[in-house]
């Protein structure tokens, strides 16, 4: 049913799941059965079959209101990425307990369609995959800080013994220290569990970032 509807998507390029030159974006059409607000856009729409809002840090319930029957149609969507890397096939669908499953089955059809994978949640700061990276991303960092390790002998030592493709500190500094401070920043304001907090390296990058100060 859901594989065949039409989408719309609304938003500017800015969108960390779907930028400008993704290919999401070229089958979109004015009016489409769902909508996918994308890039801090959000339109409540009760006569659409869902409305699919894009998340970063933040709640879906700072968008909908739960109890809310003109609501039921809403669901939350994050593309997982790396920082500045390119969107990975993995999206994480955010449902809360009053949301009709007819739309979470529309979204999760289409974005199937596109050739992306999905997964579902609650409605919780860094979903599946954050909350169980950046805790072993912050102890590579502190790591490196306390000299018990070079990121070489780390990042080398995840590939050769975990399979990795991509060693931790690269992975960090691939994508960029700013990015990861905002996203276990998020995680450490909600949670308040040490292994959340913000290292010192990421801290740097976030006040350089401040300061218009390249990496």
């Amino acid at each position: 049913m859901a594989a065949t509807m039409t989408y719309e998507v609304a938003g500017g390029s800015d969108s960390r799941s779907f930028p400008a030159h993704d290919k999401f974006r070229s089958s979109a059409v004015q009016g489409g059965d769902v909508l996918f607000c994308v890039g801090g856009t959000f339109v409540s729409d009760p006569t659409r079959t869902a409305v699919a809002v894009e998340l970063g840090t933040e709640f879906l319930a700072e968008y909908t209101v739960e109890d809310n029957p003109a609501h039921t149609n809403v669901v939350g969507f994050a593309r997982f990425r790396n920082g500045d890397d390119p969107p990975s096939p993995l999206v994480e669908l955010v449902r809360q307990p009053h949301v009709l499953q007819a739309a979470v089955d529309a979204v999760r059809a289409i974005l199937e369609a596109a050739g992306l994978t999905v997964v579902e949640c609650g409605d919780q700061p860094g979903r599946i995959i954050d909350r169980l990276v950046r805790p072993k991303y912050n102890a590579a960092l502190i790591f490196l800080d306390e000299g018990l390790a070079t990121s070489e002998d780390m990042d080398l030592t995840c590939k050769l013994g975990l399979g990795y493709r991509d060693g931790p500190i690269e992975r960090l500094q691939r994508g960029g220290l700013a990015h990861h401070y905002d996203v276990t920043q998020a995680l450490f304001e909600t949670f308040g569990t040490p292994a959340y907090a913000p290292p010192r390296r990421a801290i740097v990058a976030h006040k350089r970032r401040q300061r218009g100060v390249d990496d």
